[in-house]
């Protein structure tokens, strides 16, 4: 008898956050939180003072899967999310990633056709600690709550790679993709490569679902757009699919609202990432019933909480009413976020009936 992943057929599951990715309807929204795991959490901090740095944290097993669970033991989300960065990527590729405390990451910026040209394939080596906090927290995880995978879209990884930082308006990786297109090109052609290996080695490893982070998609008018983020988060999505037929893809490509779309129609994703600034009730017209809608709470409401949060986490509910819906913020959590808002609103969530 043939396997569902062989065939390509999603299987049969409990889990309300993939069952909605199978195609099944359900009254109550799924939830989870991008930066679900992180400084908001008091037992968070203290566990990241136990890592002399950012990376170390990430690549210690012991302390990432720690802070994967935390999350799932205080609200008990739908989903775990990997903890992790989008940057180990360029760290795998040989290229040195640093994070200063208080100023993020900061990186050996690449300035030329020959830095992109000398960069190796992806060591999956050099990610095996990711893999085995994967390992690690499967185990752990209540049988109920499923287990998302990531990586950044070769887009916005890039953007970080030319600059050696972030920065407002993503200017230096622009410029160097108008002047060096070929450079440019090869870069991303690498990174598409590279996130095909390690999110099916995820897979393999043991996540249910993927999620594809392109933070700085809307910065790009819309020819640099289908270039740059949405045809390389289509070979990625056909890439994984190759070798993982029935992978749970979820692309979250930020501030893209208009290009939503012609992106969902050519990537194939089977669940969309929005963010704060799209519409729901254009989104319910523009989105096909069939693609899962995620999001897309403005993370400041959550940080205000009280009435606006109630108004404004009834107002996302009762536009997906009788639509598949992953309940999630528009961007990830803020630190200053109280413990108590996050409480109410996935109490909220849980007791709505669509």
């Amino acid at each position: 008898m043939t396997s569902p992943v062989a065939s390509g057929l999603p299987s049969k599951t409990d889990k309300a956050f993939l069952s909605i990715l199978d195609g099944q309807q359900l009254k109550t929204p799924p939830i989870w939180l991008m930066r679900q795991a992180g400084r908001y959490l008091p037992e968070y901090r203290e566990l990241r003072a136990t890592a002399k740095n950012f990376l170390d944290f990430c690549y210690s097993p012991a302390l990432a899967a720690e802070a994967t669970l935390q999350p799932i033991r205080r609200f008990g989300f739908d989903a775990a999310i990997l903890f992790s960065d989008i940057l180990v990527i360029p760290d795998a590729l040989g290229q040195l990633v640093t994070f200063e405390a208080g100023e993020g990451p900061r990186l050996n910026p690449l300035t030329s056709t020959e830095d992109i040209e000398r960069l190796p394939e992806l060591s999956l080596d050099r990610l095996s600690a990711v893999f085995e906090t994967i390992d690690r927290v499967k185990p752990q995880l209540p049988p109920e709550t499923a287990f998302i995978g990531f990586c950044g879209a070769p887009w916005t990884v890039a953007s970080y790679m030319i600059a050696g930082r972030g920065t407002p308006d993503q200017a230096p990786a622009r410029l160097f993709a108008y002047r060096n297109p070929a450079a440019f090109q090869l870069l991303i052609d690498k990174l598409v490569d590279a996130s095909i290996a390690y999110l099916s080695e995820q897979i393999r490893a043991g996540v249910e679902a993927v999620q594809i982070f392109d933070s700085w998609a809307g910065i790009l008018p819309p020819s640099e757009f289908q270039r740059w983020s949405l045809a390389p988060i289509a070979r990625i999505i056909s890439g994984v699919r190759a070798s993982h037929p029935a992978a749970r893809i979820i692309a979250f490509p930020r501030g893209a609202t208009t290009h939503l779309p012609d992106f969902i129609r050519q990537t194939g994703a089977q669940a969309i990432g929005l963010d704060t600034a799209v519409d729901p009730n254009w989104a319910v017209k523009a989105i096909p019933e069939q693609v899962v809608v995620q999001g897309h709470l403005d993370p400041l409401a959550l940080l205000a909480g009280g009435q606006a949060q109630i108004e404004a986490v009834d107002a996302l509910l009762t536009a997906y009413r009788g639509r598949r819906h992953i309940f999630n913020l528009g961007h990830g959590i803020l630190p200053e976020t109280p413990i108590d808002h996050v409480a109410a609103l996935v109490e909220q969530v849980r007791s709505f009936e669509g």
